[in-house]
């Protein structure tokens, strides 16, 4: 009995101890000051739907950009700096096709058709799982195509409604659309993935209307969020599926264990096993400046920043994660002891 009675005033103890919404604001303003300035030579280039990939030197005012959103179990939300400007989400639509691959099809069936092994290479690869004649993961280009395409639907269209509504869900925000200019310009300068998906129907890792597979994949990436939206999708993953903010089951439970794997592994593009090391919690990039993070059993961050390093992740993006990660003991692996979020340890840079 005494021993239970201690357990319980400790869990109370840890209750009130959690920071308050007004503490976690000015903790959360504190850090994007300290994230504003971007390190020296840290960002090698910017992407823009239009223009491609451009230097530093081209850029103009989106270099100043920046947000930084952060959403809790409980379905509050937090943001500062840019956080309601909207972005096309590019690669981080991925998490969110390939979950609704999962929950159609099941894992060993989409296993057949993309992997779950990190591939070593950049997002745009042309390299493919020889061994098990598939793409390595479905975080890589040629495996989001695959992915895509494994969505059900009678036509693409269908299909791309299935996918929107599932972003919806995910951000408990039914307003989520394609941006059309976007989708046009993507549309334009699609070379690449074009090229990508027309060798893996000629190597039979997919078929029919390559055309099509083509356009719903970049619509998917098209749809424009801000890095609230990116906050409340990263809870949701990080809450089993369940949106905090609506409290609907957008993905089956056992489907949330195989998207967070994959984006632990593999979410990161060629730099993933720098960040499992360093940050250690699962996470997306996109070349439009946004990172998805989500912090199992506790929350999810959204950064936007269009400052791109050497592999194509947020510059800001991932100064913000790892400094968090850091300070809050946030790392899957970090101790209950050094956990500032939900446990009792106190926060390295309390300010």
């Amino acid at each position: 009995m005494l021993l239970h009675r201690g357990r319980r005033a400790w869990q109370d103890w840890r209750v009130t101890a959690l920071p308050t919404g007004e503490q976690i604001e000015q903790r959360l303003r504190a850090l994007y000051g300290r994230c504003e300035v971007e390190p020296p030579d840290s960002v090698a280039s910017y992407y823009d739907s239009a223009r491609g990939y451009y230097g530093p030197e081209e850029a103009g005012e989106e270099s100043g950009r920046f947000g930084v959103a952060l959403a809790s179990r409980a379905g509050q939300v937090y943001g500062v700096g840019d956080d309601e400007i909207s972005f096309p989400l590019q690669s981080l639509s991925k998490i969110f096709a390939y979950g609704l691959a999962l929950a159609d099809w099941g894992r060993e069936r989409v296993l057949e058709r993309v992997g779950v092994e990190p591939s070593g290479d950049a997002y745009h690869s042309i390299t493919f799982d020889e061994r098990n004649h598939r793409p390595f993961n479905p975080m890589v280009n040629a495996g989001a195509l695959v992915t895509s395409d494994l969505v059900k639907g009678s036509s693409p269209e269908e299909k791309l409604e299935r996918i929107l509504t599932m972003l919806r869900l995910f951000a408990g925000n039914d307003e989520l659309d394609v941006d059309r200019e976007t989708f046009r310009d993507e549309l334009r300068n699609a070379d690449g993935n074009r090229a990508v998906a027309y060798l893996m129907r000629d190597r039979k890792m997919i078929d029919g209307d390559v055309e099509g597979i083509l356009g719903l994949y970049l619509q998917q990436c098209s749809v424009h969020v801000t890095c609230r939206d990116l906050a409340v999708m990263a809870a949701t993953l990080a809450n089993g599926c369940v949106n905090p903010v609506t409290g609907e089951q957008v993905l089956p439970l056992p489907r949330v264990r195989d998207v967070l794997s994959v984006l632990y592994t593999c979410g990161m593009y060629d730099a993933a096993g720098q960040w499992a090391y360093d940050v250690g919690v699962p996470a997306k990039s996109g070349v439009s400046g946004g990172i998805l993070a989500a912090i199992p059993g506790k929350g999810g961050i959204g950064v936007y920043s269009p400052g791109l390093d050497s592999y194509g992740n947020s510059a800001r993006g991932i100064k913000v994660c790892r400094e968090m990660s850091e300070n809050l003991g946030l790392h899957v692996f970090a101790a209950e002891a050094e956990d500032a979020m939900l446990g009792a340890a106190a926060p390295s840079i309390a300010s």
